[in-house]
């Protein structure tokens, strides 16, 4: 029976703003929404006419009760809202599935010799932040030129110090050696307002300036140095030339541009950074929201995450909460946010833009889905599956010597990666290196769960051979999903000689399968093959990072073990402080007394006996 066969009273709804949670079988949460008036959108959905949504037929028939909170206004509701779905992850609601966030550039203002740092969290600690950078390389790129113009640090100071002369770096004219003495505060402060203006998008400001020092060097003789700063104007003009203006004025701006198209939707994000483009992201939803809500959810779900978030967001169309939403995102960044639906000008162009890369994002990935799926066919033919193996999991186990033994799940979603559903296992009932014994205590701990929460994959891959298959196999056996989940194990390539003993070749990645004696070879450099050993890397590669992070975590055990005033409790504070041994070994004696409950003393014992040990 479902909601809609009872009699609903909607008149014991609440007529305050609030937040609805809609609850399924099980009691599993379906959706989760916000509210100016409880009572009125609630009737919405059993109004004859719906409210327009594709997925509230299919919501609506599975939805056994609903529970509100009240809120005493629509802020609070929005954030409740956004807690909520960040808690649960209701099948219904909006789901930003790529949780990846971009690289943003650090610099922190109140340091001796501030550095640029490269970090993927914006958090409000009064630093300064530029970006967002799309990729790593665009960091390094940026990275380059800042150090060619403005020689900034890029160590630790202490770490610098305690070596005997200036690294690397200085040597190339790539960093002004602070650590050493080789530049005054004042002249390096000079090099960090640079920076600023530069990252800022001013870089006219900045040649001017650079252009009177230069001048004042020439006149007083001091040629080298106005060679010096010759070569650092014309390094910003090329660079600035390589930038793609897109707007006039400047400012920075969040561009939001949408297509909808067969039962899909398709958002692009422009990121416009003082009137330049510097990067484009784009996400695909399912479902047919209505375009006000979407957005609106849309908007919540990125910008509650730590991101760079700018003065003005240009929409497509106006949004009813948009007040709401401005006063919620000022408050996170701190200063005034505006939310704008440009009738003319630039602005309008700028979200044609977006309008235009969103509809080429979905063309593209159309193109890449029908091709994954090709792929993914070939493999349930080549493999003898039972299925389409749209859901794809691949374990792998990692120990050294029988030491913090861990296993790892890398999961392919319609043969793409999907790290959120990524997990790691730290085993627990095995002794020593067994891996089989391993393997299969993480196989029943992942499919046990899955049984219970109903969320199973169409296919496992395992790395190794006939004999991690055979695990698989008789867990899938003991737990009756023989018939549910295909199964296939993948064998590193086995380099063999040849019938002459001379001449040494490399054999083909091997596909063992249940109940085929022979392997399965796929051809070296097909899709197919690429797929698959595309799954079991990031298996492997999962796994070697939990082990590493375990054995960081042993390691600062062992090395703190014989300092005075160090134990258990505070190793481990330690390391939650630091992060890693290799934080705690470049940190400074300020930085480790400036610990929380750790008494000077201590440190300075700390603090010594990392620096004895430096060299060990």
């Amino acid at each position: 029976m479902t909601l809609l066969d009872q009699n609903i009273d909607l008149k014991r709804f609440p007529t305050t703003p609030g937040v609805y949670l809609m609850f399924g079988d099980q009691d599993v949460i379906l959706y989760v929404g916000k509210a100016k008036n409880l009572r009125a959108r609630l009737r919405s959905y059993f109004s004859a006419a719906g409210d327009g949504r594709g997925q509230i037929p299919f919501l609506m028939n599975k939805v056994r009760r609903i529970e509100t909170i009240v809120t005493d206004t629509e802020k609070e509701a929005l954030i409740l809202e956004n807690t909520l779905i960040k808690k649960h992850r209701p099948r219904y609601n909006i789901n930003l599935r790529d949780d990846k966030t971009y690289l943003s550039l650090r610099l922190d203002l109140r340091e001796e010799f501030p550095l640029l740092q490269t970090v993927r969290k914006v958090r409000r600690d009064g630093a300064l932040y530029f970006g967002p950078y799309a990729s790593g390389s665009a960091v390094r790129e940026t990275l380059k030129e800042i150090y060619r113009i403005f020689p900034l640090r890029h160590y630790p100071v202490e770490t610098c110090r305690r070596r005997g002369r200036p690294c690397l770096f200085y040597q190339i004219g790539q960093c002004s050696a602070p650590c050493h003495g080789r530049i005054s505060r004042e002249d390096y402060r000079q090099l960090v307002q640079g920076v600023i203006a530069l990252l800022a998008g001013r870089e006219t400001e900045v040649v001017g300036v650079l252009r009177e020092r230069m001048a004042t060097a020439a006149n007083e003789l001091r040629y080298e140095e106005a060679a010096r700063l010759r070569d650092q104007i014309r390094a910003i003009e090329a660079t600035v030339e390589r930038q793609k203006v897109v707007g006039e004025g400047g400012g920075d701006q969040d561009v939001i541009g949408l297509h909808r198209e067969g039962g899909e939707i398709e958002i692009a994000l422009l990121f416009i950074r003082e009137g330049k483009l510097i990067g484009r992201r784009s996400y695909l939803q399912p479902w047919c929201l209505e375009d006000d809500e979407l957005l609106s959810s849309f908007l919540r779900e990125y910008y509650a995450r730590d991101v760079v978030i700018p003065g003005q967001v240009l929409v497509p169309l106006a949004l009813s909460d948009a007040a709401t939403l401005e006063e919620w995102l000022s408050e996170r960044r701190g200063r005034k946010v505006q939310i704008i639906t440009p009738q003319r000008g630039d602005k309008l162009h700028l979200v044609d833009l977006a309008a235009r890369n969103a509809a080429e994002s979905f063309r593209e990935r159309g193109s890449r889905r029908t091709a994954r799926r090709e792929v993914l066919a070939d493999i349930q033919e080549r493999l003898h599956l039972q299925r389409l193996p749209q859901r794809m999991e691949c374990f792998d186990i990692s120990n050294v010597q029988g030491s913090h033994s861990v296993g790892s799940m890398a999961v392919l979603m319609e043969g793409e990666p999907a790290p959120a559903a990524y997990r790691r296992f730290r085993i627990r009932t095995v002794e020593g290196a067994d891996d089989y014994a391993s393997l299969r205590e993480v196989l029943l701990r992942r499919l046990r769960r899955g049984l219970e929460e109903d969320e199973l994959p169409d296919f496992i891959l395992i790395d190794g051979g006939r004999g991690q298959l055979g695990v698989l196999t008789a867990v899938l056996e003991e737990l009756g999903l023989e018939g549910r989940i295909d199964a296939a194990g993948i064998a590193k390539s086995r380099v063999v000689a040849n019938m002459q003993g001379k001449m040494v070749e490399r054999s083909e990645e091997r596909l063992f399968v249940p109940g085929r004696k022979n392997p399965v070879l796929l051809r070296g450099g097909s899709p197919t093959l690429f797929l698959l050993e595309r799954l079991r890397d990031e298996a492997h590669r999962f796994a070697i990072g939990y082990h590493r992070k375990l054995r960081s975590r042993a390691t600062i055990r062992s090395a703190l073990e014989n300092v005075p005033g160090i134990g258990p409790e505070r190793r481990k504070a330690l390391l939650s402080h630091f992060g890693s041994v290799r934080k705690l070994r470049q940190a400074g004696l300020e930085d480790i007394a400036a610990m929380p409950g750790l008494p000077r003393s201590v440190a300075e014992d700390l603090y010594q006996y990392l620096k004895d040990s430096d060299g060990d």
